[in-house]
């Protein structure tokens, strides 16, 4: 599969969990997950099986101990893309606060002038956002999804 297929599977399959609850550490498409559950969810969806197990995690994201866990687990999984790069299906992740740990992910939907990504924010259900000027300065790293695993 090459990789604009991968990012149209990527992109509807984050689509199809649009209204689904927050729920932190949770996984499961129209019952609830958190911003990694959604993309645990699509990996599941393109490849079968996670990567690796989660282990459990506080809302804080291990902020306290300065520790860039999903950042780290990110490259071990992910492929690089440039942070100006410009292209649906890429995994977007988010310093949410200046100084603090990248603790939010999200999937870029449509790009150009009217870009979106699909995320799931807490106090929210998943859904598809206006990719704005104060969103777009918090993202710290783009990746895409491999070819195969």
């Amino acid at each position: 599969m090459n990789d604009k297929r991968i990012a149209e599977r990527a992109v509807a399959e984050a689509r199809a969990w649009i209204g689904t609850p927050y729920r932190h550490q949770a996984s499961c498409r129209g019952a609830g997950t958190d911003c990694l559950g959604l993309l645990r969810g699509v990996w599941r969806a393109l490849y079968g099986a996670e990567p690796e197990v989660v282990p459990a995690y506080s809302m804080d994201w291990s902020e306290p101990a300065r520790d860039e866990a999903l950042w780290r687990a990110a490259r071990r999984h992910l492929l690089p893309r440039p942070l100006n790069s410009d292209s649906s299906g890429d995994v977007l992740l988010f310093r949410m606060r200046d100084g603090g740990v990248a603790k939010h992910l999200g999937l870029s939907g449509a790009v150009g002038p009217s870009a979106t990504f699909i995320h799931a924010y807490s106090g929210h259900a998943v859904l598809e956002s206006p990719l704005s000027a104060p969103w777009r300065r918090r993202i710290v790293a783009r990746f895409a999804f491999p070819q195969e695993v």
